[in-house]
């Protein structure tokens, strides 16, 4: 079935500060409409609400916290994996030193796929002789001892020969855990420089605020006309002044932009052409991380089973937990999502209800065929996870991303996982460990001057300050998203 919307929708906003034909009754022509007419039109003063709520800001509320920060760049680390595990080859034929190791495991990445330069110096992976590891390669597991390291290069020999000889001989794909280490009595660590103290490492991550700016201006003769129309405005302004509908609607786009910018930015690169336009220096310097940027870096995307919907039946997330038990295993999750993936995820739960397979089942918690049937589910538990569904505007709006993800299918959102609860980061501003939620914005404040979000207002209309005869009301802010265990959330493409 296919649905057609109407045409004519009052669905942009006129750009043009004059009455037009569009917005008046016109009293003035010879049509039925007219003066001409010798019956009096009745006149629908109260402006009709077509489009609900039209405004998406509020997700960031729910999920994150705000802080002031007072310099041009957001600095913090990450801790990083506790035990040590590496991804790498396996040579059976190759040789360390003149130990005899029977194998050389090559270290090529973390367990994470981190190469040198990505927080992860591979002549610093951490093995040290006589360390016991759990090497595995062409499906076979093998106990092995450190007998040599080389920089990237390890030595091993394995506890069952027999063992170690069944992984390939040749160069193979493999990966290293290490379980523990065994030494001789009296050993003192055989004196070798291979054997250092293992120091803790961690990430670090940068971030940057962008300055947004807009503003409304209506002459002074405007502010003191009273038209026919009564509105209702975002912020619960109400009357026949037209001019308090149009500053609202530009406060209310302005703040949904200190959300849509946040969720949508991507820093610049050396290449762009935006720091010219900008007048940046350094090169690069454009642009800051949001949200769904910060997660395809560094965290989890899934495009699901069909590749339409993400996450709508029950081996997608399987596949989800399982992704989520290799990080950080929080527990709970907020979804946001639009609205097809929110009916395929209450599909799915539904379905689990053998009764109702061939049609809604009657007498279970007394849902008779006279109570309304609640076919949607706001959550569930899945093994020791725990999800809770949200309709996410922002997704569903033709005006927002809604009209993208169907302009572009390849690359729509169908929603996002937020882990809840906080995150345990070294702030290098503050100088310590700092409890904060997984998302929040920081914003430059100082006693001088709080830039979260300032209005003023300019001109000669109420208080004058200027010689211009028209008020204009002013919106700056000054901020940036910080998406900190990035490895939790996971982006549903």
């Amino acid at each position: 079935m296919a649905i057609t919307p109407g045409g004519s929708l009052n669905s942009v906003p006129s750009s043009q500060k004059v009455a037009l034909s569009t917005n008046y009754v016109d009293f003035t022509s010879s049509s039925t409409e007219g003066w001409a007419q010798q019956y009096l039109p009745e006149l629908m003063e109260k402006e009709a609400e077509v489009f609900g709520p039209r405004t998406i800001s509020g997700f960031l509320n729910q999920v994150g916290a705000e802080e002031a920060m007072t310099s041009d760049r957001v600095v913090w680390s990450e801790q990083s994996r506790l035990h040590i595990s590496l991804k790498g080859t396996i040579d059976l034929d190759g040789n360390v030193s003149s130990s005899g190791a029977k194998g050389k495991f090559t270290v090529v990445t973390d367990i994470d796929g981190n190469i040198a330069g990505d927080g992860f110096a591979v002549a610093s992976h951490g093995v040290r002789n006589h360390d016991i590891v759990l090497l595995a390669s062409a499906g076979k597991v093998s106990r092995c001892l450190v007998v040599a390291v080389d920089g990237s290069a390890i030595g091993l020999r394995a506890y069952d020969e027999d063992v170690l000889t069944g992984h390939s001989e040749t160069a193979s794909a493999a990966t290293l855990l290490v379980i523990g280490s065994e030494f001789k009595k009296g050993d003192n660590y055989d004196g070798s420089s291979a054997r250092t103290a293992n120091e803790p490492t961690f990430k670090t991550f940068t971030n940057k605020p962008i300055i947004m700016k807009d503003y409304y201006e209506v002459s002074g003769s405007d502010t003191s006309r009273v038209g026919w129309v009564e509105i209702s405005a975002e912020n619960g302004q109400s009357g026949y002044l037209w001019y308090l509908k149009a500053e609202a609607d530009t406060r209310a786009r302005f703040t949904d932009y200190l959300e849509m910018a946040m969720l949508e930015s991507v820093p610049g690169s050396n290449s762009t052409n935006v720091d010219g336009e900008l007048g940046l220096s350094p090169e690069g310097d454009a642009g800051t991380e949001g949200l769904f940027y910060a997660i395809e870096q560094r965290g989890n995307v899934t495009t699901g089973v069909t590749g339409v919907n993400a996450a709508t039946d029950l081996a997608e997330f399987d596949a989800i937990l399982a992704e989520f038990d290799k990080q950080g295993a929080i527990e709970e999750y907020m979804m946001f999502v639009n609205r097809n993936t929110s009916l395929a995820i209450d599909d799915m739960l539904a379905s689990m209800n053998s009764y109702g397979a061939g049609g809604t089942s009657y007498g279970v918690f007394n849902n008779s065929e006279d109570m309304a049937l609640n076919l949607g589910f706001t959550g569930f538990r899945r093994g020791s996870y725990d999800f809770y569904k949200s309709d996410f505007r922002y997704l569903n709006d033709l005006a927002t991303r809604g009209g993208i993800n169907a302009a572009a299918t390849t690359e729509a959102l169908r929603g996002v996982m937020i882990p809840a609860g906080t995150s345990s980061v070294y702030d290098q501003t503050v100088g310590q460990s700092m409890k904060r939620p997984f998302l929040h914005v920081r914003y430059r404040a100082s006693q001088t001057d709080d830039r979260r979000m300032k209005s003023w207002v300019t001109g000669s209309v109420g208080a004058a300050t200027s010689a211009l005869d028209a008020m204009q009301l002013h919106f700056l802010t000054e901020r940036c998203l910080i998406t900190q265990g990035a490895n939790n959330f996971m982006l549903m493409k």
